[in-house]
């Protein structure tokens, strides 16, 4: 730790956000297994630490480097958290070695949370923070660092958080013939309103989330209030007063953006948000089309009905 803290300090804002983040609504098509999460798997914070990058280049691994001289091509994260997946031992997880030497990746191993010292539940004393990738792989309790010329052969990069197609469930299923999930793909959630919410007829204000993996960032947020059969856009941003410009040097390509729209509702309806990011990828419109054993990745259009009445709102 006190090598680490040595090298330069750097803060990145990044979401993380777990594959399973909308797993219920996916649940409700077919079951599926896992923590049955609603809309709120996922955080933003602001993550200070040292680059990954830098600390290679301690142990003499130059940056933008694809593979060592004794063939290591990955880096492996390995946790002092225990978990029974693997039969006792630790929890672990890797990434590319290029992208663990790529500055512009800003893979940290991280000691703050929002300014201040890692707690407990968040990875104290260090953690490993990689932005645009699902939340497995940001491992907590960070024990060592391995450079391995496979990708690790732990439990959940091996089987399990792999997205599989529809047509696979659990009596069929190859756990080799798909590759660990990293980056995870643009999705957006209204937070403004619950499902089946009581609201007062007139204008109401719609907002929530967006985000999208691997650095792209949000070109537009897209609100409907009739089931998805017109749209509205909606304004973003990630700071308050400031306009958000997808993939602008001024935006924090990592962290989610918000969304708000102001409509005006009549009566009873069916509310839909849908993200578009830099890469013009969109999220698919019913969750039967991404629906997975193991329901990850629910990037489905977001619904939310609302019933026009009496409200406290």
């Amino acid at each position: 730790m006190r090598d680490i803290r040595t090298l330069p300090k750097y803060n990145v804002t990044a979401t993380l956000q777990c594959a399973g983040n909308r797993r219920t609504s996916m649940s409700k098509t077919r079951k599926v297994r896992g923590v049955g999460w609603d809309v709120s798997a996922i955080g933003n914070a602001v993550w200070g630490g040292a680059k990954l990058a830098d600390v290679l280049e301690l142990i003499g691994i130059p940056r933008l480097t694809s593979s060592t001289e004794s063939g290591g091509k990955h880096v492996e994260f390995v946790s002092i958290d225990k978990c029974k997946e693997e039969n006792g031992g630790p929890y672990k997880a890797s990434i590319p070695l290029s992208q663990a030497t790529n500055p512009e990746a800003d893979v940290l191993l991280a000691y703050e949370m929002n300014g201040e010292p890692l707690n407990r539940d968040h990875g104290y004393p260090l953690r490993v923070i990689v932005p645009g990738v699902i939340g497995a792989r940001s491992v907590k309790w960070l024990d060592s660092i391995n450079i391995i010329a496979q990708e690790c052969q732990g439990f959940f990069m091996q089987k399990d958080y792999k997205m599989f197609p529809p047509s696979v469930d659990w009596d069929n299923i190859n756990w080799s013939t798909r590759r660990p999930q990293m980056d995870f793909p643009v999705q957006s959630v209204i937070c403004s309103l619950e499902d089946v919410q009581s609201i007062k007829p007139g204008k109401v204000t719609i907002s929530g989330y967006a985000v999208s993996g691997g650095g792209r960032g949000i070109e537009r947020v897209d609100v409907s209030i009739d089931g998805g059969k017109t749209w509205v856009e909606a304004s973003r941003f990630q700071k308050t007063g400031i306009p958000y410009i997808a993939d602008h040097v001024s935006s924090d390509k990592w962290a989610w953006v918000l969304f708000e729209v102001t409509v005006d509702i009549p009566h009873s309806t069916e509310i839909v948000a849908k993200a578009v990011d830099s890469a013009a990828n969109v999220q698919p419109e019913k969750v039967q089309d991404v629906w997975n054993l193991r329901g990850i990745l629910n990037t489905s259009w977001h619904r939310v009905h609302v019933r026009v009445g009496h409200s406290n709102m």
